[in-house]
């Protein structure tokens, strides 16, 4: 029995699926509307409801609570969580670094952009199965970085690793309750949390869909479905590294999808009998399996075919575990986060080697980059004229083109300038 269905490059557009379905729109749709509606005491009920607080625990955990679960850390927990902030924060200040304001010359003046930050974001941290500290991580230092000055963290059942997190990342408080109602708080606010201007992080098909709804109010990152990672590799590969990689993804959820292209039939073998080995001592085994039945593996032809099915994927992590790796990085284009070579493991990138690991899925790659500092910062243009030959041209101009569309209001605001 396989465990990878073996499909043709032909049978690959079925393979893809939509991260969102009405039902959990409209199930996420009543919640938003509820805590919309009647604030925190919906937020309350559900936070309550589904196990994130118990009656008398607090919904916001503030600054100083964080920074108590970050002192009570161990000492290598904690290391290992501050060097992870560490390389992140380096990679978003330099992205900081690289989006400049513009001032230029234009005919008659000058005009430009101005790059600043939203005042509030809201960051999502998934935490039903498996906490995920690495989220916070992720997604608030990256916030932090691009200049945003009030940080909300929101996530079901916290941790002391998940609080801790908070504090490294420099978070103001934890909204400590997740799924739709969370993205309701964030959006809107509620009593004791405030409306934020974009909300970003991975979540659940409930999260997702609450935040297609939350964009009437607020921006987000991305629509994230069941996680992905594609393998490209050939025979000099080894099946054991490409097995690892495929069941790293596959533990997330049953959704999850791994995917294999090979050039080689006996690599795409090798690597089924390595998946049934190392699924025999794996703690996730079940989880795995499930979202083994999501997967596939493809043979190509060629690295051209490989690069060609890749591209039709889109996929969110792309891995190249070929001898011709750094070659054929040049050849992709669409692809969440791209790992090149055999030392690259996504999971590096999951873990802090710096670059984001808040991805898009389902083909979105086609689209939307992963989460970066761009999605906190807003670019704001000026103008500024002046006396010249050059301004009244530009203004007869607009004159003109206002009477074309038949403004004429337009027309004469333009002209009033000129006329003194």
């Amino acid at each position: 029995m396989t465990l990878l269905a073996r499909i043709t490059k032909d049978q690959i557009p079925a393979a893809r699926r939509a991260p969102l379905d009405a039902a959990t729109l409209a199930d996420a749709g009543r919640i938003m509307n509820d805590v919309r509606t009647r604030g925190a005491a919906a937020l309350r009920e559900y936070a309550e409801k589904f196990g994130d607080r118990q009656p008398g625990e607090e919904l916001v955990i503030d600054a100083p609570a964080l920074r108590r679960a970050l002192e009570s850390l161990p000492r290598g927990t904690r290391g290992v969580l501050e060097r992870a902030a560490d390389r992140i924060r380096a990679f978003a200040d330099a992205q900081r670094r690289a989006i400049c304001d513009l001032d230029i010359a234009v005919p008659g003046g000058r005009a430009g952009h101005t790059v600043s930050p939203v005042d509030r974001a809201g960051c999502y941290a998934p935490g039903g199965r498996f906490p995920l500290p690495s989220s916070v991580l992720m997604t608030a230092v990256t916030a932090r970085a691009a200049g945003v000055s009030e940080v909300w963290i929101a996530s079901p059942k916290p941790t002391v690793e998940t609080l801790a997190a908070a504090a490294i990342a420099g978070a103001d408080a934890v909204l400590a309750c997740g799924g739709a109602q969370a993205i309701a708080a964030l959006a809107f606010g509620v009593e004791g949390v405030p409306a934020c201007d974009t909300i970003v992080g991975p979540g659940n098909r409930w999260v997702t869909a609450a935040k297609q709804l939350a964009t009437q109010v607020c921006t987000i990152d991305m629509l994230a479905g069941p996680s992905e990672v594609l393998v490209i590799a050939d025979a000099s590969a080894s099946a054991a590294v490409v097995a690892a990689d495929l069941l790293a993804q596959a533990e997330h959820d049953s959704d999850a999808i791994p995917m294999l292209v090979s050039t080689s039939e006996s690599l795409i073998g090798a690597v089924e009998a390595e998946i049934e080995l190392q699924l025999a001592t794996l703690p996730t085994a079940a989880t795995a399996r499930g979202a083994l039945r999501n997967g596939f593996a493809v043979l190509a032809a060629d690295s051209a075919q490989a690069c060609a099915i890749s591209d039709a994927i889109a996929p969110e992590h792309l891995e190249l575990l070929t001898e011709d790796a750094e070659t054929l990085a040049t050849k992709l284009r669409h692809y969440g986060a791209l790992f090149i070579g055999g030392r690259a493991a996504e999971v590096l990138g999951d873990y802090g080697a710096g670059p984001n690991h808040v991805l898009p899925t389902g083909g979105l790659a086609r689209s939307v980059g992963g989460l970066s500092v761009l999605n906190f910062l807003r670019v704001r243009t000026w103008l500024k004229m002046d006396d010249s030959p050059q301004w009244r041209e530009v203004c007869s101009d607009a004159a003109a083109l206002g009477r074309i569309e038949g403004l004429e209001a337009h027309s004469r605001a333009a002209e009033a300038r000129v006329r003194g």
